[in-house]
């Protein structure tokens, strides 16, 4: 599937709860404020139906705070779905409760099911030739092999990467513009994972601009980060700010509210 890593006809999101106050956040730097929070999300949605795809949008579950975060719940392939195992054990709940709704638009569905095995979407970046997938607080050695061992049925490549110290998601730090582009902090592609790419560095001070989503032929980023802004618009992408202030508290970005995907008929 062409461009299977940036066009999609589908998106799953899910409204945020008012017990995301009490969501898990590396660093205190305040509580979120919720009906900024939905505004913010309410763009958000807007600027994906924008681009003339499917988003569903799912109701809010009160019983897990971070749930907004749809995206460490599953990775959504081509050919199929994997439902993670987040190694946040306050979030193996949203798994459980993603995977009927992944089921009604997939024929095949998998599970992260290892003891041992833990994995987050937030640290998943799929490309057109490859899943990179950075060992984390969040994801370890076991769910990254679990993975390997689920999706090489369906042609896929894992490789494992590693995500910076003190950094929560590998996703946090990068992402996908195209299918030779990536948006990466310095201290991330210092590592070299990303040799056989194209990069394109966030601004100096701006990290927290790195985790964008190329959706169709529209880039999401979180709003605030001008110089960042500017160089992707200098490299030819069409843009748009989205306020991101609440999320970023639960250190949260564009990538880890929605779940993208064109399901195989």
């Amino acid at each position: 599937m062409p461009n299977r890593s940036y066009r999609f006809t589908h998106a799953i999101t899910r409204k945020p709860a008012a017990s995301i106050i009490a969501g898990l956040r590396a660093v205190d730097t305040g509580t979120p404020d919720l009906a900024t929070m939905q505004a913010h999300h309410a763009d958000y949605i807007a600027t994906l139906r924008e681009t003339g795809a499917t988003v569903i949008e799912l109701e809010a579950l009160d019983a897990y705070p971070d749930s907004v975060f749809v995206e460490d719940t599953a990775l959504c392939l081509p050919s199929g779905a994997v439902v993670m195992r987040p190694g946040a054990p306050s979030r193996l709940g949203e798994a459980a409760e993603m995977a009927p709704h992944l089921a009604a638009l997939y024929g095949d569905i998998r599970r992260i099911e290892g003891a041992d095995s833990f994995i987050e979407g937030g640290d998943i970046l799929m490309t057109e030739t490859e899943i990179l997938v950075g060992r984390s607080a969040r994801t370890n050695a076991a769910g990254i092999a679990e993975l390997a061992r689920l999706t090489a049925a369906w042609g896929e490549v894992v490789r494992e990467v590693h995500t910076p110290p003190g950094v929560l998601h590998f996703k946090t730090d990068c992402s996908l513009l195209d299918a030779e582009t990536i948006l990466s902090t310095t201290r991330l592609s210092a590592s070299g994972c990303f040799k056989s790419y194209r990069l394109i560095d966030v601004a100096e001070g701006e990290e927290a601009a790195a985790n964008t989503i190329r959706f169709n032929d529209l880039v999401l980023m979180p709003a605030g980060f001008p110089r960042t802004r500017d160089r992707l618009v200098q490299a030819g992408y069409d843009v748009r700010e989205i306020g991101n202030s609440e999320c970023a508290k639960l250190d949260g970005g564009m990538s880890c509210l929605s779940l993208r995907f064109t399901p195989k008929p």
